[in-house]
Parts: structure tokens; sequence; C-alpha cells
């Protein structure tokens, strides 16, 4: 359909808004206490200015550049996120349409949809755990991630399980049987065209986890497997070495806001690192990743590859994030937007979005290449960064 496609990311939002119920919606947003973290992500790119060129500029710009030993086509990858049941397809059209894109997939262990469909629709998939059981559990989690194919780990510290939304919480159920469906339906059918698309399948929205599956076991629902969390003793830092060793490949570790913290993760021999706080829905009053990025960088960025994940909508976000020493952006919130809005196709909107806006930022800064940008192509007000455990 010609009118399925959005021209922002903004659009794609309002949207999902419009398509979804609202208490899908509200996952979506989600966000933790007062939401100053929730917004300070998105807000904070709109504090940095760009310094462009008028003459001389590049007739060609190049967006190639390699996360973990990938090779993507632009300096954009999918996020893990948990249950991402807001389309029928969820993960696998993600994965597609990141496949579409040239670029990759990360799979959150909390996802709706099982390792092994994601890898077949994208063989660029990263397979992201949380510390959730014994080591012999997450021993057997990886290795399946490693047989399914995966070619990276991604291990997420930043959660600290707030509870609580000034503007309320959305209803969730812990699964979907009778019960659960006739609470929701009036939400349901004032939402006809995504009741519609699950009517189609004839499946209802799964909310367990298969990738948290036991061997020969069934796989537990959401709130099950955030309950084993919950009760799971907190890493150490030598468990997050242990973890890199016994994955033996490319390795990112999500969450990091702290110098003090990227250097201990570069200590513990990790390949990358994500300066991010879990999308606001983790410490509220934790600053915007994009302020905390150049001091992180300045640090590791010579020992690893730092990744910033957090706030990023339009290409000229991504821009400003590469220029102060990111070498690629994940997107979250954004790509699950353009799936709620037109499925694989509106996340592959979502990527072209991104893309054209990357190429626009490169022309107008005078740069061939997302190598060459460099802080002086970003206006930076006084006060914007924060320096943390330095």
């Amino acid at each position: 359909m010609s009118d399925a496609w959005f021209e922002t990311v903004a659009e794609a939002q309002r949207r999902a808004k419009k398509r979804l119920p609202k208490s899908v919606y509200g996952a979506l947003v989600a966000g933790s206490e007062r939401g100053l973290t929730l917004r300070d992500n998105v807000e904070a790119f709109g504090e940095l200015g760009f310094a462009p060129h008028v003459a001389g500029l590049s007739n060609r710009r190049e967006l190639t550049t390699t996360v973990l030993g990938q090779p993507l086509s632009m300096p954009v990858l999918i996020s893990p996120t948990g249950v991402q049941a807001v389309h029928p397809e969820a993960e696998v059209a993600v994965a597609r349409a990141a496949a579409a894109r040239g670029t990759a997939m990360s799979l959150s262990s909390f996802a709706s949809k099982s390792v092994e469909e994601v890898v077949a629709a994208n063989p660029k998939t990263f397979f992201q755990m949380y510390w959730v059981g014994t080591r012999e559990v997450l021993v057997q989690r990886m290795d399946r991630a490693r047989a399914a194919g995966a070619v990276g780990l991604i291990m997420t510290l930043d959660w600290s399980f707030s509870m609580g939304r000034d503007w309320g919480s959305p209803v969730i159920p812990e699964r979907m049987d009778l019960r659960a469906m006739l609470r929701f339906a009036p939400e349901a059918v004032t939402r006809p065209k995504w009741l519609w698309e699950f009517a189609k399948t004839r499946h209802v929205p799964d909310l367990t986890a298969p990738n948290l599956t036991p061997p020969g076991g069934a796989p537990p629902t959401f709130f099950g497997a955030y309950g084993e969390w919950m009760q799971t003793p907190l890493p150490t830092w030598e468990d997050v070495a242990w973890l890199r060793e016994r994955w033996g490949g490319p390795f990112l570790l999500k969450g990091v806001t702290r110098v003090d913290d990227a250097k201990r993760a570069a200590d513990a021999g990790v390949t990358a690192i994500s300066v991010s706080n879990h999308g606001g829905n983790n410490l509220d009053g934790t600053p915007a990743p994009i302020r905390v990025l150049p001091s992180i960088a300045d640090a590791v960025g010579g020992q690893v590859e730092v990744l910033l994940d957090g706030g990023v909508r339009r290409g000229s976000d991504v821009v400003k994030a590469l220029a102060l020493g990111a070498r690629a952006v994940l997107i979250g919130r954004a790509s699950l937007w353009g799936l709620a809005a037109n499925g694989q196709a509106g996340v592959e909107n979502v990527f072209d979005i991104l893309r054209s806006g990357i190429d626009s930022a490169l022309l107008g800064l005078g740069h061939q290449s997302v190598h060459d940008l460099t802080p002086a192509d970003v206006v930076i007000p006084p006060g914007f960064t924060r320096t943390l455990g330095a």
C-alpha cells in the first residue's frame, strides 16, 4: 500500500500508537519512575548541533562499518528487546528487515521467537543474555545459541528492577489464556487491524520465552523467567570474564555509563561495550548515553569497540554519536514502532530513514565516510557532557 510508507520515526510511533491496544503500546513506551532518563535519552540529541560546510563537499559517502567482526551496510543495528509480540512475526520480521538492509540483529533471551528461527532469518545475529540461573544453565543457553549459528554474545547488566511509573504501568498478563483474552477484549476490538493480523495466523500473542526453555522442558512465561532472574545472585566482574571466556567469540557488554566500569569491562576481555541505560527502564536519573559517551570513548575506545544504545530517532542522531566516539548505534523502540506500524516493511522503512539521514548529515559535514567524523563536527553546549566514575 502506497500510504503505508512513513517519512520519520516519529510518524512510525504515531501509527504504532493508533494501531496497538493501549496496554501493548504502553509496554513499548515503558520507562521507569518519573521518566527523567527516558526523556533525556531522546532530548539530549537535540542539544547538540552541527558545524557544516557549504562547498568542496563529497559526491560519494561511505556508510559501511564492522561490529563484532560482522560487516554492516550502515552503523546501525537492532538492539535486543524482549517479547516483540506487537506483530505476529515479531523478532523474525525484524531480523529479516535487518538482513534486507545489510545489518545485524540482536536477539533478547526474553524474545518471543527462538534463536533458531531468528538466525535462519538473519545469519548476522547476536544472542543476548542476562545473568539468569546457574552457570550450568547459562552454558546450556550459550551452547544452544552457538549451535543455532549466533555470531556474537551480548551480556546485559544495566538492570536494577526499578518498579513503578508515574503515568502508570500497563497490565500485562502472565499468559494469554481465556481469562486474559476476555479481560483485554475491549482494548483489542478497538484496534481491528492489529487484531486481524493475529487472527489470520490463528495464534494469540506469545508471552513465553522460548530461548529460556530448559532441556526437555516447556518455555517459561515471561514473568516466570523474570522471577528466576530476580532470585539469581548478581554477577561479579569475575563472572563477566568467565562468561566471555566460556563463549570464546565476539562478546559485547551492554549497559555501561561509567568510565571505571568501561575500564573493568576492557580488563575482562570484552570485544565491545554498549553505552546504555536500558532505554530509561533502569535507574531513573541516569544521564542519557550520548552525554557519557565522550568520556567512555576517550577512556577505552582504543581497546574495545564502543557502541551507543538509547534515544536514536534520526540519522543525524547516529552521526552525532559517531562524531563523539561511537562505532555504531543500536535501535530498539524505533524498530518496534516500525514493526507495529507495518511489519517487516515498517522496520525496513525505519532503516531507510536512518540511512538517508546519515547520508544527508555526512554530505553537509563534507565527509566521505562515517569513519571521518570527529567531535569538531558537533557543536557541544557547555555542561552537556557527563563524566561518571573517572
